[in-house]
């Protein structure tokens, strides 16, 4: 199979969808690995290494997207890019697309076959292509956050850890998954006076078992959330439902009760957020203020840190990319049904039954359309 990789267009993106060495591992497997010039060089990989790994170094994207079966990249495709797709293609990456309507359509349109990291889970119900990126978010989440309280950056003025004699922030994390579980480990570490909620009790007591006193575990519901934040410095955002839409956790008006200068960092925001005051920012204007509370908003994170994110996420995707390399999507899925999870669109027809209900669209089962 011919697989290609391209560098990122969005907005201070600098992760790359395969290091030098997973060019080596597709090459070594009989696959013709096509890499668009400098697509590596944000992450620290440049065209030398791939070339000497055996991948071919091509002047243009356009002329990596028409030349390949498979598309291995990090993020979701811009507008610019849609014109490249094409039926039959395998798009691997993150797609996000329960909060991307344009994106959803012009993959059906093209009939381009989406099989979207974000959305693969395991027998074991993880979901390894998306972990490497959210401990990696979780833990910015509150590196950030702590910047952001900074007074020169709009914040209260406060210090996680308060010194002897002065209150420690409070630090409120909505949701205990794997975001969560990283952003309590920095904040904990931090020595922030630190809450934790969630729906889900069996996860609030691993959590207590992890981190025993210096926690707080609060089962979420509307009333308890409205409680917790009004307390808070600092909101984090880490609710997921793969495939779809975040729900809307931090209502608007609970903003009113918070400090003026506390921030809100929404890792959700690739799913469309879970406050309802949020919006996608970027990393060089990653924040805007709604009734004096700061919001950190920004849709790519772990770009901030290409190299770790870069390595961490392709140890993740390497085996299931090499899979659909060379089994073909169809193959796989017959062999191993985790990889119907993946997954999102298939000739024209969208296949994760999340991202139809956040559209009301028609969902088909991808068994019947490949049995």
């Amino acid at each position: 199979m011919v697989v290609g990789c391209v560098k990122e267009i969005k907005n201070n993106e600098f992760r790359v969808g395969m290091t030098p060495d997973n060019a080596k591992t597709y090459v070594s497997n009989g696959h013709r690995v096509l890499i668009e010039k400098g697509a590596g060089r944000g992450s620290g990989f440049f065209d030398e290494e791939y070339e000497a790994a055996g991948a071919q170094i091509i002047e243009s994207a356009e002329e990596v997207w028409k030349s390949c079966d498979m598309m291995v990249k990090v993020k979701e495709p811009l507008e610019p890019e849609y014109k490249y797709f094409k039926k039959g293609l395998i798009l691997f990456t993150y797609l996000h697309l329960a909060a991307d309507r344009a994106l959803t359509d012009a993959m059906l349109k093209s009939g381009v076959t989406g099989f979207a990291y974000e959305t693969l889970i395991e027998r074991n119900n993880t979901i390894p292509m998306l972990a490497p990126m959210s401990q990696i978010a979780g833990r910015l989440s509150v590196q950030e956050g702590a910047k952001y309280l900074e007074k020169p950056f709009g914040g209260s003025g406060v210090l996680l850890s308060g010194v002897p004699g002065t209150p420690k922030a409070n630090v409120v994390i909505l949701g205990g998954g794997n975001v969560g579980t990283n952003a309590c480990k920095i904040a904990v570490g931090m020595g922030a006076n630190v809450t934790v909620t969630d729906v889900n009790l069996e996860r609030l007591a691993y959590l207590d078992d992890i981190f025993g006193a210096r926690i707080q575990t609060i089962y979420s519901t509307d009333a308890a959330i409205e409680k917790a934040v009004a307390d808070a410095d600092l909101v984090i955002g880490s609710v997921l439902i793969p495939g779809k839409k975040a729900p809307k956790l931090m209502k608007r008006e609970y903003l009113k009760k918070m400090r003026p200068g506390s921030v809100i960092v929404d890792v959700a925001v690739d799913q469309g957020g879970c406050c309802e005051t949020t919006r996608v920012t970027y990393h060089d204007d990653p924040v805007f203020e709604v009734d004096g509370i700061v919001h950190y908003c920004v849709g790519n994170m772990p770009g901030a840190v290409p190299r770790t994110s870069t390595i961490a996420l392709t140890n993740a995707t390497l085996r299931y990319g090499l899979k659909l390399a060379e089994l073909g999507v169809e193959e796989a899925c017959h062999r191993d049904e985790v990889y119907i999870s993946g997954v999102n669109t298939y000739d024209g027809k969208i296949t994760c039954k999340n991202v139809a209900l956040s559209f009301s669209m028609e969902y088909t089962d991808l068994k019947s359309l490949i049995s």
